[in-house]
């Protein structure tokens, strides 16, 4: 589907636009400091394509098509789908020589984003959520043929944009932002149960400042299944310390085919 002007101006106003040009100018500015996951995920992409061979493959959260071995994917499946909620004009272009990729925007989601804006959006400071519970959160619904159903980096990012927004129209506690977080995941998790697919997420993030002293933050709350295949590495995110706190971060990453 193409979304409506209407609804473009809602993913601005929640700040979709900067977080997708922030992702860009990030994996830019780290030079080669992703280059490794990259190659990883591609490589992986295609290790699912060995163990399923499928005619469709969907790949859930393509963004700029980084991390997704686009021309080797067409020369060996029938159709391919790219889904995100929306498609740069670079993406698009990528895609217009190949006749089996179709491009379809789509909350991941399964309208969440719409969810979170309609509960929060007249929510000012003398009128804050005191409660995250009414927001409903939907498991994704396709209405097309997904086949091999391949989740890329996008389990822990499917919250960023709802958190953000209601971070600054709610008054809850840090334990009801978990939850919902947890849930979130947990719902992308039982869309992946119900098809082939293979699932590349962070699960933790490790800080580490000049002094050399290190954090890990858990990015995945929800529980991953085993895989009938599995996989481990380091993403080097940000290794130019280039946030305020001018700490050094890098991902914990899991892959595995289901």
């Amino acid at each position: 589907m193409l979304y409506s002007l209407a609804y473009r101006r809602i993913l601005n106003r929640m700040g979709y636009d900067s977080y997708l040009h922030n992702l860009i100018y990030r994996h830019l500015n780290q030079g080669d400091g992703w280059d490794n996951h990259l190659k990883n995920c591609r490589n992986f992409i295609l290790r699912a394509m060995d163990f399923h061979n499928p005619s469709v493959v969907t790949l859930l959260g393509t963004g700029w098509l980084l991390d997704v071995p686009l021309k080797e994917l067409s020369e060996r499946t029938d159709q391919i789908n790219l889904v995100d909620i929306f498609h740069p004009a670079e993406v698009r272009t990528q895609a217009t020589g190949l006749k089996n990729v179709v491009l379809r925007e789509n909350d991941v989601t399964g309208g969440l984003i719409l969810n979170t804006w309609q509960e929060g959006r007249y929510r000012m400071v003398l009128r804050k959520l005191a409660t995250l519970k009414n927001i409903l959160i939907p498991e994704y619904q396709p209405d097309f043929e997904t086949g091999l159903v391949i989740s890329l980096n996008i389990m822990t990012q499917l919250e960023f944009l709802p958190v953000e927004f209601l971070k600054k129209r709610s008054d809850v506690p840090e334990e009801e932002y978990i939850r919902f977080r947890k849930e979130i995941q947990e719902k992308h998790l039982l869309f992946l149960k119900k098809h082939k697919s293979a699932l590349i997420t962070d699960v933790a993030e490790i800080f580490t400042d000049r002094s050399g002293k290190s954090l890990e933050v858990p990015s995945l709350l929800a529980e991953l299944p085993p895989g009938k295949i599995n996989e481990e590495w380091t993403w080097n995110f940000d290794t130019r310390r280039s946030d305020y706190y001018n700490k050094r971060s890098v991902f914990r990453v899991s892959a595995l085919i289901y």
